[in-house]
């Protein structure tokens, strides 16, 4: 795919490179796209490890003491 790339082609992605971006730029997105690389192989080798998730809490529902009544109807304030 990318076996015709001379090094004239390359010379001027790399110019088009720093006259869309700018030559401060260019190393921020290296480094941004770096990190990015880094957090993904991260999340995949987290998600691929063989250790057991904690179990899950048990969440106890909500007690009738809010503003809905046994019956499902909302409590009125004042008549």
């Amino acid at each position: 795919m990318f076996g015709d790339l001379s090094f004239s082609h390359i010379l001027i992605l790399l110019l088009v490179l720093v006259l869309v971006f700018g030559a401060k730029r260019i190393p921020e997105i290296g480094s941004s796209l770096g990190q990015g690389i880094k957090e993904f192989k991260r999340s995949l080798k987290d998600a691929t490890s063989d250790d057991v998730s904690p179990p899950p809490r048990n969440v106890q529902p909500p007690t009738s003491s809010g503003p809905l009544s046994s019956s499902g109807d909302p409590k009125r304030l004042s008549d």
